[in-house]
């Protein structure tokens, strides 16, 4: 019997210390580690991460910064049943908020960007 795996999508974001990315995802979201990989100096080089069931990846890119990303062309959805209270753990933890949290087009929403130049937007459908 052979089993099939859905598709699925996993960010892969550049950080400047992997290890410091890693300890403000768990404080800000309660990110649970799933696999970590050391560079040749010990420090962390790569970790996988996930909120739930949702699967996200880290890297220390040295060249990584917010000043380089630019104009921003990504943001990550995190779809919680508590958009409020992640929220304010995400600024408690160093996010800076961009958006408060609010209710527009069917959502309860707000936006912050996290310590390393990353928005994330914690999202909650609301049900008509």
């Amino acid at each position: 019997m052979s089993s099939t795996r859905s598709p699925s999508i996993a960010p892969w974001l550049a950080v400047g210390d992997a290890q410091k990315a890693v300890d403000y995802y768990k404080a800000a979201f309660g990110a649970v580690e799933r696999y970590r990989l050391p560079a040749d100096d010990g420090s962390l080089a790569v970790a996988q991460l996930s909120v739930g069931d949702a699967v996200f990846w880290v890297q220390t890119d040295r060249n990584a910064s917010v000043a380089r990303r630019g104009a921003e062309s990504v943001r990550m959805i995190l779809s919680v049943d508590d958009p409020d209270s992640v929220f304010e753990q995400a600024v408690a933890a160093g996010a800076t908020a961009v958006a408060a949290i609010h209710e527009d087009y069917g959502w309860r929403t707000g936006r912050v960007t996290d310590p390393f130049g990353h928005d994330w937007e914690m999202s909650k459908q609301l049900t008509s």
